[in-house]
């Protein structure tokens, strides 16, 4: 015989809370960002845990055996059960006599749907549920505040020191605020040199990567990375920001020296002006900021001679040439400038040669004409 549906359902036990339900999860929704419809089935699953654990006859119920519908209208759980003539399983199956009480057009091998008073479950029962329930809002928390710190990679963040791991030197960060809080881990490695911290001191971090955890987002910073100038140079000025100056790219060594390349977007900008700002305010801000890291703000340019003059600020240079079939170039420089185009232990040269992407073969004038003799 053909297995049929029943055809009617009865009402189910319901309670008057579907309204107040749905305004309660619109509510976690706006404050929390944690959306209606994964709360609802969250609701779902955790009241079909509930059967389950009410009785410990029904422990085995597949979760498919067990319908939820939860709407504006109310919450209604019923139970799936087979019909047949002789009950094995009470509760998988029905005998036909009590089905044909609901539908008396049932037959042996349908299926009918009994209500279910959810109100009458047991202390098991309801801590299931509310565990299912709360598990279900942290774990979409969590989610949310990854999604949140991950659109936040390569951004500028404020944070509060938490503490400091004595053993690694790891500086454990507080970003963000409210329910929207997490903690960061400023690795010793991504620590500006010398620099030293206390607990509840604030300090700008740049954020290098967000992974996913089981209790939540973890957030890594750095106050070493490029970047971390290039966004303190966002903050402080505007024609940054506005798009008038580009900065095309960063050379640091965090602590000691960095040197920055700036265009102008339109005519009648200083590029290197605006970074300077009034009085040296701008640049200044940032110098402080870095504990006084020394910044060198050159112009950008097309040209590779032009940029690499720039690049080896604050020395004069007589002239540049490039090396045929390579990327590098040759320097001459006044020779009371060699020391200073070189820059102490190298730096200059090197972080000029980083910036521009071209490798430089720096000679003092003198030496530069006796080899040309």
């Amino acid at each position: 015989m053909a297995r049929k549906s029943a055809k009617k359902q009865p009402e189910a036990p319901k309670v008057d809370l579907g309204a107040e339900i749905f305004a309660s999860l619109r509510e976690l929704e706006k404050t929390k960002g944690i959306p209606v419809d994964y709360m609802v089935e969250r609701m779902k699953q955790g009241m079909a845990n509930a059967y389950r654990k009410d009785r410990e006859d029904r422990r085995d119920v597949p979760a498919d055996n067990v319908v939820v519908d939860l709407s504006e209208k109310g919450l209604f759980v019923h139970i799936v059960k087979t019909v047949v003539e002789e009950v094995e399983d009470t509760a998988l199956e029905i005998h036909v006599d009590a089905a044909k009480n609901i539908d008396p057009n049932v037959q042996p091998g349908d299926t009918v749907s009994i209500p279910v008073d959810f109100q009458k479950f047991g202390r098991i029962a309801a801590q299931t549920f509310k565990q299912v329930l709360i598990q279900g809002i942290r774990e979409a928390e969590r989610g949310v505040m990854y999604e949140n710190y991950s659109n936040k990679a390569q951004e500028l963040l404020t944070g509060t020191v938490l503490r400091i791991d004595p053993a690694t030197g790891d500086i454990f960060v507080r970003i963000g605020q409210g329910s929207e809080q997490s903690d960061a881990v400023l690795r010793s490695g991504e620590q500006i040199p010398g620099e030293k911290h206390t607990e509840g001191e604030l300090i700008r971090v740049y954020v290098l990567e967000v992974h996913k955890m089981g209790r939540g987002p973890l957030v890594h910073v750095s106050r070493t990375h490029p970047n971390l100038v290039r966004r303190l140079f966002e903050l402080e000025t505007p024609e940054i920001a506005d798009g008038q100056v580009e900065v095309r790219n960063i050379a640091r060594e965090a602590g000691s020296r960095s040197k920055m390349a700036v265009r102008a977007t339109m005519e009648g900008i200083d590029p290197v002006g605006a970074c300077v700002g009034p009085r040296g305010g701008r640049v200044g801000a940032v110098v402080e900021e870095l504990g006084g890291e020394k910044i060198d703000i050159v112009v950008w340019s097309e040209d590779p001679c032009q940029y690499v003059r720039a690049a080896l600020s604050p020395a004069d240079v007589v002239s540049v040439s490039l090396v045929p079939g390579q990327k590098a170039c040759r320097v001459i420089v006044p020779d009371d400038q060699l020391s200073l185009a070189i820059g102490k232990e190298g730096q200059n040269a090197r972080l000029a040669a980083r910036l521009t992407g071209y490798k430089i073969d720096i000679k003092p004038a003198s030496q530069a004409e006796v080899e040309a003799e």
